[in-house]
């Protein structure tokens, strides 16, 4: 699963979300911008960065990088990338850095030459198997734990969230995001999956409500499973398993994935993501025009 991607469209729609995992207000996204950085020197790239807007000299800047996979130098890049930046930029503000982690057993990167840093309040490790589990969390907390939940009970938990989506998240568009958030973190877990076993996973009455669905409601019909034709003008149409893999494609594309991911992740041609791309392109275009 592609998850820099996910953590990515997740801290975009809902910077909150961030916040409430370092333990600070919610409300305190209103005042940071968040973007993923390249420090141009060593083609160094930072998951993602919280700047204070209007470049409020106060507010720390946030540094954040999601590592679900063991690197031994690890925490060498993490914060040869900080420091790297503040070097370069005009900003003055203090800064910290938040790593998120699936769980300890990942965290095994050479820590000795920066351990002053790791046990200071410079440096936050978030393990999310180990986020609190009792009392009530915040829908945004339980989405960023779908990413970790197992296969065996992932789709429960989402239906679970996607019914409390509808019922606490007044707010449509957000609503709609939170939505297409939980849907593609289950696409992202079942790539192989087809359509007819997402719609069962996650209950045809929920799938109604989400993105891919409505786009193929519109191109098409829903008999027994989703059937439709993909967006934008791909004459014919692909049957099975490769439909509903060619539908999260654009989807896929606007969280940031390029052609040769999708293609991996999926388990597609790259010509036949190559051919949806172009055509969600021109589609795109004629909207503008």
């Amino acid at each position: 699963m592609k998850t820099d991607t996910i953590f990515y469209r997740l801290f975009q729609s809902f910077p909150s979300i961030f916040f409430e995992l370092i333990h600070q207000p919610p409300e305190t996204a209103n005042t940071y911008q968040f973007s993923s950085v390249e420090v141009k020197q060593l083609a160094f790239r930072i998951d993602g960065v919280f700047l204070p807007r209007n470049n409020a000299p106060s507010p720390p800047i946030y540094f954040v990088e999601v590592q679900f996979q063991v690197d031994k130098k690890f925490y060498s890049r993490f914060f040869t990338e900080i420091f790297l930046y503040l070097d370069k930029t005009e900003l003055a503000n203090n800064w910290q850095g938040v790593v998120v982690y699936p769980s300890r057993s990942i965290d095994t990167a050479d820590t000795e030459r920066y351990i002053e840093l790791l046990t200071s309040q410079r440096v936050s490790r978030i393990y999310l198997d180990e986020l609190d589990s009792e009392g009530e969390q915040s829908i945004g907390i339980e989405t960023v734990k779908l990413v970790i939940e197992p296969e065996s009970t992932v789709g429960t938990k989402a239906k679970e969230l996607i019914k409390a989506t509808r019922q606490q998240i007044t707010d449509e568009v957000t609503q709609r995001e939170l939505l297409q958030l939980i849907e593609t973190i289950i696409i992202y877990k079942f790539p192989k999956a087809s359509r007819e076993e997402i719609e069962q996973m996650l209950g045809l009455s929920e799938l109604k409500q989400t993105r891919v669905y409505q786009e193929a409601k519109l191109e098409g019909k829903i008999e027994g499973k989703i059937e439709g034709k993909i967006e934008g003008k791909i004459e014919g149409k692909i049957e099975g398993k490769i439909e509903g893999k060619l539908e999260a494609v654009p989807f896929m594309l606007s969280l940031g994935a390029t052609v040769e991911e999708i293609a991996e992740a999926l388990g597609l041609d790259i010509e036949q993501v190559r051919l949806v791309a172009q055509s969600t392109q021109s589609n795109q275009e004629q909207d503008q025009d």
